[in-house]
Formats: C-alpha cells, sequence, structure tokens
C-alpha cells in the first residue's frame, strides 16, 4: 500500500484483515481440539466449555474465511473474478499459495461442518474426518506465508512460532497416542485367545 488514502486500498485491507482472523480463528479452534483429543484439558467442568468455543471458533473461523474470498472480489489491484476465487489454482497471483488457500477454506467447511452430520455419517467416520482438520490449519498457514501480504512481517512470524510448536506438540501427542491405542487393541485379541 502506496498512498495517503486507506480508503482507496479498503477491499484489500477488509480482505486482508479477515484473513488474518480466519487464521487466528482456525488456530484457536485446532489447537482445543487437538488439547482436547490428546487428553491435555482433562479438568471437570472445563469439556462442555471448551467444546463450544473449538465449535464457535471453526464456526467464526468459516465466516472469516467467507469474508476473506468475497472480499477479493473488490480487490483493485487483483480484479479475480468469481471463478478464479471458488476454483482453487485458477488466481494468476501466487497461483499454488492461493489454490491451497481455496483448498484449505473448502476442507475447513467440510471438515467443520461435518459435525453437524456426525449422526448421519456416523462417529467413527466423523473422527476420523475430524482428525483431518490440522490439515485445514498447516494449509492455511503455508497459504498466509506464500500468498499473504503480511507474511514478511515479524509479528506474524512471531504469531506462527508462538501458535505452531504447540500445535505441532499437540498433534505428536494426538498421533503417538492414537498409535500406542491401536498398539494395545491389536494385543488385545491374542492374549485373549491364548
Amino acid at each position: 500500500m502506496t498512498g495517503a488514502r486507506p480508503l482507496d486500498y479498503g477491499w484489500w485491507l477488509a480482505s486482508r484483515a479477515s484473513g488474518i482472523v480466519a487464521l487466528v480463528l482456525v488456530t484457536v479452534s485446532v489447537g482445543i481440539g487437538l488439547a482436547m483429543a490428546g487428553g491435555v484439558l482433562r479438568k471437570p467442568g472445563l469439556k462442555r466449555t471448551l467444546m463450544s468455543l473449538h465449535e464457535q471458533a471453526a464456526l467464526a473461523g468459516l465466516v472469516a474465511i467467507s469474508v476473506h474470498g468475497a472480499t477479493l472480489l473488490g480487490d483493485a489491484w487483483l480484479h479475480p473474478t468469481v471463478t478464479q476465487i471458488v476454483v482453487p489454482f485458477t488466481l494468476t497471483y501466487r497461483t499454488v499459495f492461493t489454490g491451497l488457500g481455496v483448498v484449505a477454506g473448502y476442507l475447513a467447511a467440510l471438515l467443520g461442518l461435518s459435525f453437524y452430520v456426525r449422526r448421519r455419517i456416523g462417529a467413527r467416520l466423523w473422527r476420523k474426518l475430524h482428525r483431518a482438520t490440522v490439515v485445514v490449519y498447516a494449509l492455511g498457514v503455508v497459504h498466509a506465508i506464500g500468498a499473504g501480504t503480511d507474511a514478511t512481517t515479524s509479528w506474524l512470524r512471531a504469531f506462527l512460532v508462538i501458535t505452531g510448536v504447540p500445535i505441532a506438540a499437540l498433534f505428536a501427542t494426538r498421533v503417538t497416542g492414537l498409535a500406542r491405542r491401536r498398539r494395545v487393541r491389536a494385543l488385545v485379541p491374542r492374549t485373549a485367545e491364548r
């Protein structure tokens, strides 16, 4: 932005702000989800509050993602079409990174909204799908670094490190916990047969 009139860049500012808000909300939702799934937050009475916060952050993140895409349509520098906003890898600006952002948006909608159809698809399938939510976070980070205009700022880099390290640790805890439970389940039938 090189001008004395920020309103000349209103659509870009709105898209930039909503993209950052979306990243923050997805980070919060994924972090809480991983902490609950990994058993890090097991304090009695806290589960319902965390579930509510997890859900609300995810839904607000979906709204922010939608606003991020919609406000890009008014960007006077990019001049994107609706097709370029909704079809991955069609926008000519940093094509791979913007495409990954579109894919992340669709995954966020699919995985986040799957909560409301889990009875129809079954809890087991829903849990398997929901585990992939960390991919939304990872794609969002890659999108922000590769296509975001704030990617080189120290505050965004600090945010990504400060939140990324705990999320990576929680994800590792979750994956190792799942592997451990699978090994135990695999041993139980063999022991029972003896």
